[in-house]
Formats: C-alpha cells, sequence, structure tokens
C-alpha cells in the first residue's frame, strides 16, 4: 500500500512538473506570430520593440523620398522641363494621387499572398529604383531639353515625348514603391508586439504614439536638407541621397529578418465585401422572410453582429435557398452566394462610413495646393534672409511646423481645459475632423487675399522675375492647413479604424488613405476644369502659362467656397452618422469590447 502511495505521488509530481513546464513555455512564445523559420516565436530570441523600430527606418525613408520630390517637383518641371503653371501642378498631384491610391494594392497583397515582410521588401525596392532612375533622368542632358533663359514659358522647347517618359516612368515607380510598402510598414510594426503581454502592450502604445511623429521627422527633413541640396547642389545629388537611403533603410529592415515575427495572411476584407455583393446581387429578386432569425448565421454567439435593418437588400446575401443546397440534398455555404448575417452587418458598417469618407475628400484637395501652386507662388516673390535664399520647396517648412505645434498644444494645453471642462480627455475623432475642415476653408481663404496683393504687385513690376514682396506673406495659408492637416490626419485615422468591423480594420485604414488620393486626383481634375473654362478663346485664364499673369487668387476663392460648402454637408454626415450609431450602439459593444487594443491602432 505504501509502494502504491508513493507511485502515486510520482505520478502526481511529475503530471505537475510537465504542466508547469508546458505553462512556462507557452509563456515564452507569442501565440499568433511564428518566426523566420515558421516556428512559434520565441519571445527570447524576437524582440518587441527593436525589430518594430527597424521598420521605421522604411518609412523615414519612404517620406524623405515621396515629400522631398513632392514639394519640389513643379518647379523642375517648369524651370527645367518648360511644362506650363497648370499641367506642371497636375503632374504633381497626379503622382501623389497615385501614390496613396496604390496602398490599396498594397494592402490587398499583404493581407491575401506576400505578407507584410515580403511586401515591404518588394515594394522599398521598387522606389529605390525608381529614385535611382529619376537621379539619373536628371543628370543626363539628353533627358532634358536645353536651358532656357526666357521669362516666358511659350518661347522655351518643351520636353518631349522620350524625356518626359523617362520621367514618368521613374515618378510611378516611386508612386508604385510609396503606394506597396505604406499600408504595411505600422501594421508589420505591430506585428512584433503580443498584445497580451502587459509590458509589450506598453511598448505597442508607445510605438504607434511615435510614428506619426517620425513620419513628420521624414517630411521635414524632405522640405529643408533635401530640397535645399536639390536646389543649390544639385538635383540628381538630391535624388541619388533618396535612393542611397532607402537601400540603407533595406539593409536595416533585412538585418532584423531573424528577430521579426510574423502573422499569417488572414485573406483580404474586400474579397469579403465582393462576396456579400455578389450573393446579395444574384438573390436580388427573391424575398426576405419576416424573421430575421431564419437568415443564415454561422459565427459562435459572443462574436456575432445582430442584424440592423439599416441597407436591407444587402440581407438577401443571407437567404437561404433551394440553390445552397446539392443535388442529394446536402446543405452547402458557398461564400459567393451564401453569407452569414455578421459577414453582411461588417459591410454594412463600412457603408456607413462612406458620408463621412466622401466629405473629407476636399482637404487633400487644398492640401495639394500647398505643394503645387504656393511652391510657384514662392518662386516669384523675395527669399532671401541676409545673404541665404530660402529654396521655393522648403517653404513648406512652416506647413509641417504647423502639424507638429498644433499637435503639441492640443496634448499640452487643449486636452487637460477640455477634460477640466467637459470630463472628456479631448475632442472626439468627429470634432477633430471638423476642426481640421474648417481651417483649411480658413487657409484657402487667406491664400486667395494674400494672391490678390501678389497680383498686385505683379502688374506694377511686370517686367521683374522675382517680386518685391516677402514670400513670408504665405506664411498663414501654410500655417492654418497644416495644422488642419495636423487635426483632421489624426481625427480620421482614428475615426475609420474604432468605427470599423473587427474583421476590417486593414480595409478602413485603406479607405482613409484614400481620400489622400482621390483629393489629389480631384485637384487635377479641378486645374483642368477651371483652365478650360477660364481659358477658351485664347484668353490667359486664371491658371494660365504665366500664374503672375493668371488670376490664382479665383481658383483659391473658387476652392475657400466649395471648403465652406463641404463643411457644411461634413456637419450634417456627422450627425446622421451619429444618430444611426447611438441607435445601434448595443449591436457594437461586442466589437468594442474584443478589440480595444485594435481600435486604437
Amino acid at each position: 500500500m505504501a509502494w502504491n502511495w508513493g507511485f502515486v505521488k510520482r505520478n502526481i509530481v511529475s503530471s505537475v512538473c510537465v504542466s508547469f513546464l508546458q505553462a512556462e513555455k507557452m509563456s515564452l512564445t507569442v501565440a499568433d506570430a511564428v518566426d523566420y523559420k515558421g516556428f512559434p516565436a520565441d519571445k527570447s530570441r524576437t524582440d518587441g520593440w527593436v525589430p518594430a523600430a527597424l521598420s521605421l527606418g522604411i518609412e523615414i525613408c519612404e517620406r524623405l523620398s515621396t515629400m522631398g520630390i513632392a514639394v519640389n517637383l513643379v518647379t523642375y518641371l517648369g524651370g527645367t522641363m518648360h511644362l506650363p503653371s497648370a499641367t506642371s501642378a497636375n503632374v504633381v498631384t497626379d503622382f501623389m494621387g497615385t501614390s496613396f491610391l496604390l496602398c490599396l494594392l498594397g494592402g490587398f497583397l499583404a493581407d491575401s499572398y506576400l505578407g507584410r515582410y515580403r511586401t515591404i521588401a518588394i515594394f522599398a525596392s521598387v522606389q529605390m529604383l525608381g529614385t535611382c532612375l529619376l537621379a539619373v533622368s536628371t543628370k543626363l542632358p539628353q533627358l532634358r531639353p536645353p536651358p532656357c533663359q526666357d521669362t516666358e514659358v511659350t518661347q522655351c522647347q518643351q520636353a518631349n515625348s522620350f524625356q518626359m517618359g523617362i520621367l514618368y516612368l521613374s515618378l510611378y515607380l516611386i508612386a508604385l514603391g510609396t503606394g506597396g510598402l505604406k499600408s504595411s510598414v505600422s501594421g508589420f510594426g505591430t506585428d512584433q508586439f503580443d498584445e497580451k503581454d502587459a509590458k509589450e502592450k506598453a511598448q505597442m502604445s508607445y510605438f504607434f504614439s511615435r510614428f506619426f511623429f517620425v513620419i513628420s521627422i521624414g517630411t521635414l527633413m524632405a522640405v529643408t536638407v533635401l530640397v535645399y541640396i536639390q536646389d543649390e547642389v544639385g538635383r540628381s545629388w538630391g535624388y541619388g541621397i533618396c535612393s542611397a537611403s532607402m537601400f540603407l533603410a533595406l539593409v536595416i529592415f533585412f538585418s532584423g529578418t531573424k528577430r521579426y515575427r510574423y502573422k499569417k495572411c488572414s485573406g483580404s476584407p474586400v474579397v469579403h465585401i465582393c462576396q456579400v455583393v455578389s450573393a446579395a446581387s444574384g438573390k436580388r429578386k427573391g424575398k426576405l422572410p419576416s424573421d430575421i432569425s431564419l437568415l443564415y448565421e454561422d459565427l459562435p454567439e459572443a462574436v456575432r453582429i445582430h442584424h440592423t435593418d439599416q441597407f436591407r437588400f444587402l440581407d438577401k446575401a443571407s437567404v437561404v435557398t433551394e440553390d445552397d443546397y446539392s443535388h442529394n440534398g446536402s446543405f452547402i455555404a458557398n461564400p459567393w452566394k451564401l453569407c452569414p448575417v455578421t459577414r453582411v452587418e461588417e459591410v454594412k458598417k463600412m457603408i456607413r462610413l462612406l458620408p463621412i469618407w466622401a466629405t473629407t475628400i476636399l482637404f487633400w484637395t487644398t492640401y495639394a495646393q500647398m505643394i503645387t501652386f504656393s511652391v510657384e507662388q514662392a518662386t516669384t516673390m523675395e527669399r532671401t534672409i541676409g545673404n541665404f535664399q530660402i529654396p521655393a520647396g522648403s517653404l513648406t517648412v512652416f506647413f509641417v511646423g504647423a502639424i507638429l505645434i498644433s499637435l503639441a498644444v492640443y496634448d499640452r494645453f487643449i486636452i487637460p481645459l477640455w477634460k477640466k471642462w467637459k470630463g472628456k480627455p479631448g475632442f472626439t475623432n468627429l470634432q477633430m475632423i471638423a476642426i481640421g475642415l474648417f481651417l483649411s476653408a480658413m487657409g484657402m481663404a487667406a491664400a486667395a487675399i494674400v494672391e490678390v496683393k501678389r497680383l498686385s504687385v505683379a502688374k506694377e513690376h511686370s517686367e521683374t522675375t522675382q517680386l518685391p514682396i516677402t514670400v513670408f506673406y504665405l506664411i498663414p495659408q501654410f500655417f492654418l492647413v497644416g495644422s488642419g492637416e495636423g487635426f483632421i490626419y489624426t481625427g480620421q485615422l482614428d475615426f475609420f479604424i474604432t468605427q470599423s468591423p473587427k474583421g476590417m480594420k486593414t480595409m478602413s485604414t485603406g479607405l482613409f488613405l484614400t481620400t489622400l488620393s482621390l483629393g489629389f486626383f480631384f485637384s487635377s481634375l479641378l486645374v483642368s476644369i477651371v483652365k478650360v473654362a477660364t481659358g477658351s478663346g485664347g484668353r490667359q485664364g486664371w491658371l494660365g502659362e504665366n500664374i503672375n499673369k493668371g488670376r490664382l487668387d479665383c481658383f483659391y476663392g473658387l476652392l475657400a467656397a466649395l471648403s465652406f460648402i463641404n463643411f457644411g454637408l461634413f456637419l450634417l454626415s456627422a450627425a446622421w452618422f451619429r444618430r444611426k450609431t447611438v441607435r445601434q450602439a448595443p449591436e457594437m459593444e461586442i466589437i468594442v469590447k474584443e478589440s480595444t487594443i485594435e481600435e486604437k491602432c
């Protein structure tokens, strides 16, 4: 009997030890991540903060390249390639618009096929190739027209189709690289942290609080140091630095390969949305059951989103019909023909975001003027401080400075006062967006007033290439629109992530980035329309070949009017969204409770 009791004790001790060792082993691994060999990620070998910091180098160099090119490209197109003012502006806005539109492609490939690591590596290499080609195209005399000293651009020989073709090839390689990697860098950074670990959870919050700051640092370097090198040393040197810095960032990025944590591809939300639309379209002639409990649902109760009456035409995607059964009577749930109610409700939530999405596009149209026509204005104005001449593209430093100042003031002064007065930690995301839209509208109004003053000076000194009016008159428009971006960027990012379904966070980030893209494209469209409408019949028009002989003030006034109208539409959309959200708050509780960390990211 004693021997049996000893045997039992040994078994118990052995079982406890095994359980303890298994628990300890599990605590040293990250449940939903693997290492570079495909094994569960070991915390002792895959650190959190250091690998995340390595990916920030890619983001800094991406901003350095994209903004360093964008803010000063209009002067190169006009001064070296001899393109008209409006055409130069459209080339820049099309380039920026394409860059942000391709973020959807990058996000789709990362989620569905490549994963974030491969996506960043591939598209960062593409961007490096594009900047290298751009450096070559600005260096070789054969790839640009002969120099011209004439004050009238129309009298100079424009770049031919081959020269413009090489320029476009390099620009759109850069756009492809930017769009492909931009949607993956922040997500790959968060992959390096374990949300279930208290220490790493705090580190992840620190990472995100510094991410936008890092972007701003890259932009600040672009509009100061890089623009100065382009103007004073040479374009090819400036773009060559972009290519070399991206190469260095890639080397640093690859150096962390063995320390990274990798998440498996989970499938793209775009496919899920297409499945719901396809299923609903295929059953558009069918009837909805009177009892909503008859609609198809296959997800556990804990993660379900309850049915809502809004956009009921989509509910037909969840109607079970005879086509959902095979010939032998077995049930077949084809996701392209039958979708669960939760999947349909996720799509409904995305649709509810669209009015807010649409009314934020125009802000990025006004933003586009800061890196196109405002830079052209600066080239005609007095820019010297003592013996130093400020590069025209570097005037956007006031734009970046406004972003940093507005965010600092909001964080240090407004939030404490608002919390003391209203009992809330700062403005809501919709209030942040509203402030940004209002400031941008005021910025365009200020730009129109300043342009009236500049044009009056231009009429008095029509023979001079540099007008006797200080460039610091442009500071109000840069500062107002820059402060607007500080509020609207953070407000948009917070809104689209926190208000989207849990399974569509990546999709909502892509939706946010498309507002930037469409804003730039709308700027190009608006410039073309205004040019045709005001410049027909041989007239100069508002946006002619020479901005000193045009009416840029009228164009800015038009944008100011559109911005104020858009601001009113946003307030209506925000009121509609809040009313719908309040009514449907119980349906959102599960998502909010289960994805608090993910929503903040």
